[in-house]
């Protein structure tokens, strides 16, 4: 328990002393202990009418008991209010209407006689400013906590509303089921006078009457000479409760000497209106019995009725909630729709007749209908009742507010009208309809649904049995003409799919059907159902034609794949052994992608120049195929071309980017490095076109080298290439690739470069290998081609040097 709600005892002396307790701490101890024990009954009663408040807005809007809490405070906080009024006054907008009329008939005077209060209270005071108008609203609020019934609230009304506007009289008025005006509280008033005025007759035209009827205050002034001061004059207020609609509630304030109430004043009311109007929802109203003239009415209407009804009171308890609904009147079937024994529920409580409502959707049905005054309507559902067959009857539960009571019907839904709808529902969403024929009479009935699936107007009849093969295509006709003939003569089942034309076009049908046979074996009659395939047989000419279109593209495919690849061998042949260009040792891979069916346009060159250089170049054109290829060609015999006839390397990569741009032939895109070998002073330089960064391997360590400046080939009209020295040494190697060699996807390509790098540092100390390379890096389907240039530059012992000079390939 936290410490808020905590009540402790303590001791006027320390225990054991032996010395007498003090009065006066026992009697403090004692007043905290009371003052405790008041505010965790105001809180408990806080909370209380916070829950009911919610509980309201949940009924209402739905959702969760948080956003209703969160609904409320966001009111009044709009409104600036104090939760605890917000909550007042969501709890009296739904004040239940009394029993009675609205047609303005009722009991009511101008004010009760002999008022009395003080004796006069002096000239009128103005009303609270804005600021003591809030605390005194909220002061309100906290004090209905403690009231518990309509004569509290008339004098807890006196004792604020007196210092505040002079208020001698507070008076509260109730209109009774009968139609009169009932005083159920007073403050301010003599009791004899008082009594007089328990139950009022009925003059018309009064203020109280029009407040309750038009729903707006009333302000009469001037309404007699005060008793007491001969030429005083008195002012009144009459407020419907609650405002703002017709009422059956209403609050009178009168101010016995003094000048009619100000506009801020009679504001001030209308909140003060507001606020009650929620404590008087509170009160138990279900303790006054329904005048059994009406429920006797009632019950007689019930004995004609010949449906289940029930008519209920509800049971309220202090607080306002309705614990219950007592059965104030039902009709002879009613006892037998839940409980089976046929005994009277009338004087009996809901839930004690039957228990099972309160876990229902009916019971909030009933709860909403008694606050918002709207029928409810329920699904159906089954109930075992006296003398139900092995299917329970099922039942809808229907609920209407009548006056402050609600009357409670069931409509049976028969087996038979079920079978009915669930064999419509059939045949309708299984788009058959049954058909029979009699072969003796000649006669034929069909369905409903069978007349829609042949497109026929029910008024022509069916067609007969014999008949069929005549509606069916021509194509379709002897197939049927002959299931139909086995089926009259030998009685053999049929199972057919025909066509046949209809206003909606041709429809795709199928009929199945069986003869029933008399004694000697004679078919007699059939029977069957006729079923619209045409959507699913419309489906299955889609695939089919979607499968034929499959196989055709991926013949094409397959040509296209094997065009290129012929392509591909005679314009990039793999050398079978290592080649020797400008005195380096050169293996190359060349692997085609094994996922899809289309090669694509990696390639390599590796050949000596005339000069004695050597021209190394790895290339991949973006995308596959025919055109990949084709562009991969043009790209790589130009490059070589630009190189031998004295093009720099940048030259020349500025050179294929305009080729790229300008030719209709080009394939997009491509990335290239090109790296040229001076034997003499072992120095590498290089350019690159948006390529991944070749790889050396010296003394153990592997890294990239730092890429010069360049973008894709075909990327830009105003590219910007820039060239690269490398010094090489003995017993370096270079690792030119394309990105199938370190794209795994979906992973970074760095994880990929990264590998690689790994892979030549731990291999360092072996036999340079370019298969073990491939099989260490390459692992699943590729989805890309791999183009590998290892590049060895023989140690001084000349190992990796054996062959002859001058060889190269591409």
């Amino acid at each position: 328990m936290c410490d808020a709600h905590r009540v402790t005892s303590e001791h006027a002396t320390p225990a054991g002393s032996g010395t007498a307790p003090d009065p006066a701490a026992l009697a403090e101890i004692v007043a905290r202990q009371r003052a405790e024990m008041d505010r965790l009954r105001d809180l408990a009663a806080t909370s209380a009418v916070v829950e009911r408040a919610k509980g309201a807005v949940m009924a209402l809007a739905g959702g969760s008991a948080e956003a209703a809490h969160e609904t409320l405070t966001q009111r009044a906080k709009a409104a600036r209010r104090t939760l605890l009024e917000e909550c007042w006054i969501t709890l009296g907008t739904l004040l239940p209407s009394l029993p009675g009329s609205r047609d303005g008939s009722g009991s009511a005077g101008t004010a009760p006689p002999g008022v009395t209060g003080s004796g006069g209270r002096g000239p009128a005071v103005p009303p609270p400013a804005s600021g003591d108008v809030s605390s005194a609203l909220a002061r309100l609020a906290r004090a209905l906590l403690r009231i518990g019934s309509p004569q509290e609230l008339a004098r807890c009304l006196l004792d604020q509303l007196a210092p505040d506007i002079a208020a001698d009289t507070v008076v509260i008025y109730a209109r009774q089921p009968s139609g009169e005006l009932v005083l159920t509280g007073h403050a301010g008033v003599d009791d004899g006078p008082a009594t007089e005025w328990l139950r009022v007759p009925r003059p018309s035209g009064t203020a109280v009457l029009d407040a309750l009827r038009d729903g707006e205050p009333q302000w009469p002034a001037d309404a007699e000479p005060a008793g007491d001061r001969p030429g005083g004059r008195r002012s009144e207020a009459w407020l419907p409760v609650p405002p703002g609609e017709p009422a059956d509630v209403c609050l009178g304030v009168v101010r016995r000497h003094g000048e009619p109430f100000t506009a801020d004043a009679r504001e001030y009311l209308r909140a003060v209106a507001r606020l009650c109007a929620g404590r008087l929802r509170a009160f138990d109203r279900s303790a006054e019995p329904v005048a059994s003239g009406a429920a006797g009415a009632v019950q007689r209407v019930f004995d004609a009725l010949p449906v289940p009804a029930l008519l209920l009171t509800p049971l309220r308890t202090p607080s306002g909630e309705v614990r219950d609904f007592l059965i104030e009147a039902a009709t002879a079937q009613a006892a037998d729709v839940f409980g089976g024994t046929g005994a009277d529920p009338v004087g009996r409580r809901l839930l004690q007749w039957r228990p099972a409502t309160a876990d229902e959707p009916l019971w909030q049905g009933c709860l909403r209908t008694l606050v918002t005054g709207e029928p409810y309507e329920g699904e159906p559902c089954g109930h075992q009742a006296a003398g139900a067959g092995p299917e329970p009857p099922a039942y809808s539960a229907r609920v209407t507010a009548l006056g402050g009571q609600l009357v409670l019907t069931w409509i049976r839904h028969d087996s038979s009208d079920r079978q009915q709808q669930r064999l419509a529902d059939l045949q309708r969403l299984g788009n058959l309809g049954w058909a029979n024929w009699n072969l003796l009479s000649h006669e034929a009935n069909w369905s409903a649904q069978v007349y829609a699936i042949f497109g026929r107007d029910p008024a022509r009849g069916p067609v007969r049995l014999t008949g069929l093969p005549g509606i069916a295509l021509p194509d379709d006709a002897p197939a049927l003409a002959r299931a139909v003939q086995a089926l009259v003569d030998e009685g053999r089942p049929c199972d057919v799919p025909f066509r046949t034309r209809t206003p909606a076009g041709v429809r795709h049908l199928r009929i199945v059907a069986e003869a029933a046979a008399d004694a000697h074996g004679t078919p007699v009659e059939v029977h069957g159902f006729v079923q619209d395939l045409t959507a699913r047989r419309r489906v299955e000419l889609a695939l089919v034609a979607s499968e034929r279109a499959m196989l055709t593209q991926h013949d094409v495919l397959l040509a296209e794949q094997t065009l290129a690849a012929r392509l591909q061998h005679a314009l990039l042949p793999l050398p079978e052994r290592p080649v020797r260009p400008a005195g380096l040792r050169v293996e190359v891979a060349y692997l085609p992608a094994q996922s899809g069916l289309q090669v694509g346009g990696d390639w390599f060159s590796a050949i000596e120049l005339p000069g004695g250089d050597a021209l190394f170049v790895v290339g991949d054109v973006a995308g596959h195929g025919v055109d990949a290829v084709a562009t991969m060609a043009q790209l790589r015999f130009t490059a070589k071309g630009m190189i031998i006839t004295g093009s720099s390397l940048t030259g020349a990569l500025t050179r294929l980017n305009a080729l790229l741009l300008h030719s209709r032939d080009s394939h997009g895109t491509a990335s290239m490095v090109l790296a040229r070998y001076d034997p003499g002073r072992r120095r590498l330089l290089w350019a690159q076109a948006g390529h991944l960064p070749p790889l050396l391997l010296r003394d153990g360590e592997a890294r990239f080298l730092d890429r010069p400046g360049g973008m894709l080939l075909g990327a830009s009209t105003t590219p910007v290439f820039e060239e690269a020295e490398c010094l090489l040494k003995p017993g370096d190697r270079l690792i030119l690739y394309t990105d199938g060699l370190v794209e795994r996807p979906p992973e970074n390509i760095d994880r990929g470069l990264e590998r690689l790098a790994e892979y030549a540092t731990h291999h360092a100390g072996e036999p340079a290998s370019l298969d073990l390379l491939l099989a260490s890096m390459l692992v699943g389907d590729r989805r890309d081609d791999v183009c590998v240039l290892d590049i060895q530059v023989p140690d001084d012992r000349g190992r990796g040097t054996s062959g002859g000079p001058g060889q190269s390939t591409g």
